[in-house]
């Protein structure tokens, strides 16, 4: 087993995302993606795939896979005795069931403070890719006075709401709206991922929100570290821990009048561009792909070599 720490090792990393087209839409998939050139560039042999292919007869030549659990369970083939197989809860926490977690040899959660009851887990946030998310990406202050991308899941978004209600200059992209805003404040059913380091590099302020369920736990949105990582201002709706990660240049709110006045004096609430310029440095060092696959190989190594 001592070799394992020297050679190259094979990963997968599994998404919860269907295949195809359909998958392109998911959040999951570029997720992994950026996590697989991350494994790369840590010299590993790395490759991603959707859900149905758990138990493709590929799954016999990997070391590890890690599956990133989303909306969908995805149940291990566990045929290959000496594979690592790593569940890292990045959403949807409250659908993680004892049985499931079982079946893993490592649970990692993209919270510092979701603990249940029923495995241990080891805290690993979120990530950005700051090659893509970094302040040159967009022109500061030159795009969309106040910008939300994401569907409505089916739901008013309580920070949609609130932004209306505040009259703010809202531009939204995403499936679902024409049922509860005006059309003239839906500028597209789908915004690109190529095309969102722009979007949220130029936007003059970026909302962000969570499930109530990842708010109450810790499960900061991925939409945080790429958008803080362009130096852009973000107002989020309030989540366990968010403070301690990004401090002042993501400002959170309690009520429409609070959203309000945050928006409309965004010169006193908010940092300056260049304190937020230095700040997204920090996001890149603190909280890229890079650092979250140097502390996964980190595991898997020690883990083979304890072997």
């Amino acid at each position: 087993m001592k070799l394992f720490g020297r050679r190259k090792l094979r990963w997968t990393i599994l998404t919860s995302a269907p295949g195809g087209k359909a998958g392109e839409q998911w959040g999951d998939t570029w997720f992994a993606r950026d996590l697989v050139d991350a494994l790369r560039r840590q010299g590993q042999d790395a490759s991603t795939t959707s859900r149905q292919n758990a138990h493709a007869l590929e799954r016999e030549n990997d070391d590890v896979v890690v599956v990133l659990r989303g909306l969908t369970e995805v149940k291990p083939n566990r045929s290959k005795k000496n594979s690592i197989w790593i569940l890292w809860v990045i959403s949807h926490p409250e659908l993680v069931t004892r049985q499931e977690a079982e079946r893993y040899d490592v649970v990692f959660v993209a919270s510092n403070y979701w603990k249940p009851d029923f495995v241990d887990v080891r805290p690993l946030l979120q990530a950005t890719n700051p090659a893509r998310f970094s302040p040159k990406a967009g022109v500061s202050d030159s795009g969309d006075a106040v910008l939300f991308v994401g569907s409505t899941r089916g739901v008013f978004r309580p920070i949609v709401q609130d932004a209306i209600a505040a009259h703010l200059e809202l531009s939204l992209y995403g499936v679902g709206w024409q049922e509860y805003v005006e059309g003239q404040q839906i500028r597209a059913e789908f915004l690109a991922n190529a095309e969102l380091p722009t979007a949220y590099a130029s936007a003059r302020l970026v909302l962000n929100d969570h499930h109530e369920y990842m708010a109450e736990t810790g499960f900061l949105s991925n939409r945080l570290f790429d958008a803080t990582a362009t130096a852009t201002r973000v107002i989020s709706d309030r989540a366990l821990g968010l403070e301690e990660v990004f401090g002042g240049v993501v400002r959170t709110y309690g009520s429409v009048d609070e959203l309000a006045h945050i928006a409309n004096d965004l010169g006193s609430a908010f940092p300056s561009y260049e304190e937020r310029l230095i700040f997204a440095k920090k996001i890149a060092q603190e909280h890229s792909f890079d650092s979250r696959a140097k502390e996964l190989v980190s595991f898997v190594v020690d883990s083979r070599v304890q072997a």
